[in-house]
């Protein structure tokens, strides 16, 4: 299905509509991630949708971070966000914003509304306040501070922002309604004190704006004509909708709402991903079990299944949740079609091939559908090593790999027939002797006695070792980790790593560059490590559903 032939969302509708009825001159989104953490498979979608939007409207998406809480925000991950965007395809608009750029224009706003008795400063502790808000059923309670004379909440708002008030002591509050059904609307906090140290602002400022007032009005300043967030903030649109109205703000944005992604098997909550990061669970923010972009980028999932798998979910209004094997999917389809072939055995098992003594280059092509993408040579000699689970002594006619007297096929290579397993002092094979059948190179045997199978192998002079990585499909072995109460932590999959330190691969792999993905036939995809030191690969996901398991 071609682009122009797939239904359109209703957001591509709503933005059709505006331009057509002269409501927009251009489109302007935004895409504005807290830098509190790395974005993950859900912020996926919400780029895709942003600066794809923008993209197919011919417009601009600007990149702003909400960094309005210096307690969990640092440098790091704002390279990393900036990293993710781009190397998911996309670029922004002009400069990187910050909510920190307008933070004294935000300020002078926050004076129009005490000026205008719309906001006063409120001397509540914490709890009070959430005392006095009430519930979903019940109304709240007016603050004792909601009369304070415009006089006194301006020089109270003026001793927050010198940090002559301790945190916690006051906030700034718009005068709403304490009794409205929704309860984004009674008095929202628009500031609050915080004595931290901000890592750009530095240590200028001793109070921070609210999300719900400084998105908004970010938005307006930077003539953003559709502000497109997730359902959970959907409550919220009446309040960004009051703010808009109540300042003399220079365009005046509107806000729509998706319903974010939901993935099964999945933790996508910043504060869970944190855990797993600080409490070593995991190795970092980009370990490649981690549903982040960074994780999924060095696990080898490339961009282009990423996009592919945001336009397979759609865009819509209604929660769900999306199973992980729509993911899979994406990713197994893309490196199907675009991962160049390689060998590697995972559990070496010497064969001695005691007819030949020759030392070949045997071409390869580097994939089956795809001759463009060339071929390689790969070294032959009496010497190879097969993966020890391809061989048994004994098997019924299921087993289509080497058993003794019976014949298999060596990939790109001949038809070999195993004469005899050697064995160590517990009885355990540690060697096949084995003979070469001449005249199969590329062909059929000439006596009509076909192999069983065909199997990877790699040359013994010359294959090299690696480490995999072998990475299972889920990290949480349930489908809705926390779910019913239960710690999200209990739910994890022991499984979720095994090292192995045994493998061996081609000697082309020696020099392949940190992210180049391969399928090593007859096992999966992988990709070389962009982090650790030495020729490691992840395993990026099994060559078909159930981890591409071969049945014995």
């Amino acid at each position: 299905m071609s682009s122009a032939d797939k239904p359109s969302h209703f957001l591509q509708n709503i933005l059709a509509e505006d331009i057509a009825k002269g409501r927009v001159d251009s489109i302007v989104t935004r895409f504005p991630p807290e830098p509190n953490g790395y974005l993950h498979i859900g912020h996926a979608k919400s780029i895709c949708l942003n600066f794809g939007l923008a993209r197919e409207f011919g417009g601009i998406c600007h990149l702003r971070f909400d960094d309005t809480n210096p307690l969990k925000e640092d440098q790091e991950y704002v390279d990393a966000i900036m990293k993710d965007v781009r190397w998911l395809g996309f670029e922004w608009s002009d400069e990187v914003r910050f909510t920190s750029d307008y933070f004294e224009q935000l300020f002078d706003w926050a004076l129009h509304l005490i000026k205008s008795g719309k906001a006063y400063v409120c001397e509540l502790s914490a709890d009070e306040a959430r005392e006095h808000r009430g519930t979903l059923t019940e109304p709240g309670r007016n603050s004792p501070w909601r009369d304070r004379p415009v006089k006194q909440s301006l020089e109270r708002f003026a001793a927050m922002r010198a940090g002559e008030m301790a945190e916690g002591s006051a906030t700034l509050r718009a005068r709403i309604d304490m009794a409205h059904g929704n309860i984004n609307m009674r008095d929202p906090v628009l500031y609050r004190i915080r004595h931290a140290h901000h890592h750009r602002t530095g240590d200028a400022w001793k109070i921070y704006p609210s999300y719900d007032y400084a998105h908004g009005q970010g938005d307006a300043i930077e003539g953003v004509t559709h502000s497109i967030c997730t359902l959970e903030f959907q409550d919220h649109r009446p309040l960004y909708e009051w703010f808009i109205e109540n300042l003399p703000v220079p365009s005046r944005p509107h806000q729509y709402e998706f319903a974010r992604l939901n993935l099964n098997y999945t933790v996508t909550s910043k504060r869970k991903l944190k855990m797993l990061v600080d409490s070593g669970i995991v190795d970092g923010w980009d370990d490649p079990r981690m549903p982040t972009i960074a994780g999924m980028r060095r696990r080898g999932y490339s961009a282009a299944a990423l996009r592919s798998f945001c336009d397979l979910i759609g865009v819509t209004k209604a929660d769900s949740v999306v199973d992980v094997g729509m993911l899979e999917y994406a990713v197994r389809d893309d490196l199907d079609k675009n991962a160049p072939r390689a060998m590697c055995v995972l559990q070496p098992l010497k064969v001695v091939l005691t007819n030949f003594a020759d030392n070949l280059a045997l071409e390869a092509g580097n994939h089956p559908q795809r001759p463009e993408l060339g071929t390689r040579a790969v070294s032959f000699s009496g010497e190879i090593w097969i993966d020890a689970e391809d061989f048994r002594e004994e098997a019924n006619k299921h087993f289509k790999r080497l058993v003794l007297g019976k014949r298999v096929r060596l990939r790109h290579a001949f038809v070999i027939e195993a004469d005899e397993a050697i064995k160590n002092d517990s009885g355990e094979v540690i060697e096949v002797r084995a003979r070469i059948i001449e005249g199969t190179l590329g062909e059929n045997p000439a006596d009509g006695i076909s192999p069983k199978g065909v199997i990877q192998w790699v040359d013994a002079a010359t294959a090299v070792p690696c480490r995999v990585m072998n990475y299972d499909d889920r990290l949480f072995l349930d489908a809705n980790p926390g779910s019913g109460g239960t710690d999200f932590l209990d739910q994890l999959n022991p499984d979720s790593l095994q090292t192995i330190d045994t493998a061996l691969v081609e000697a082309g792999l020696a020099d392949a560059p940190a992210g180049s993905i391969f399928q090593f036939e007859r096992i999966g995809y992988f990709c070389r490590d962009n982090r650790a030191g030495g020729l490691v690969f992840n395993r990026t996901i099994g060559l078909r559903d159930g981890q591409g398991k071969t049945s014995s």
